[in-house]
């Protein structure tokens, strides 16, 4: 994250009727194999970046769907209704949030540091050998976002 330079960082969906706005350097950025994010993205992974909850500002309405994650505990993915286009990710009571790498208006400085979920990547994808690989979520060492 070095190389990521601006103050705050926008994007959206395809149709534009959700915007947004962060105030913070992504926390971590991660390309992520778990069947739900294959599922959700109709492709091989997740290129996501979490960020703290309170430096977002949404604008337009966002539809959530609700699943229920490894750990037991629901997770929120967030979609424009009306072009259908992933945004983001949350899960119950915690202080980040996670924003989808194709919704950025410059998506060309998201740099993954982790691949998660390897346990489930499909053998047909490139997983970049110089990243750090965890066959599931990290275990949470203080539930600290930054420890993965």
């Amino acid at each position: 994250m070095d190389n990521f330079m601006a103050k705050s960082f926008t994007g959206g969906c395809m149709c534009g009727a959700i915007r947004y706005e962060c105030s913070a350097k992504p926390i971590a950025m991660g390309l992520c194999h778990c069947r739900d994010c294959q599922r959700a993205t109709g492709s091989a992974f997740a290129a996501a970046l979490m960020v703290p909850r309170n430096t977002v500002t949404i604008f337009g309405e966002v539809k959530y769907y609700e699943v229920i994650g490894d750990s037991g505990n629901p997770i929120s993915r967030g979609f424009c209704n009306h072009c259908g286009s992933r945004l983001f990710g949350s899960r119950a009571n915690a202080d980040f949030i996670s924003i989808q790498a194709g919704s950025l208006d410059d998506p060309s400085w998201f740099k993954p540091q982790v691949h998660l979920y390897v346990s489930s990547a499909q053998p047909w994808d490139y997983l970049n050998p110089d990243l750090t690989k965890f066959a599931k979520f990290p275990p949470p060492s203080n539930s600290n976002p930054e420890d993965i």
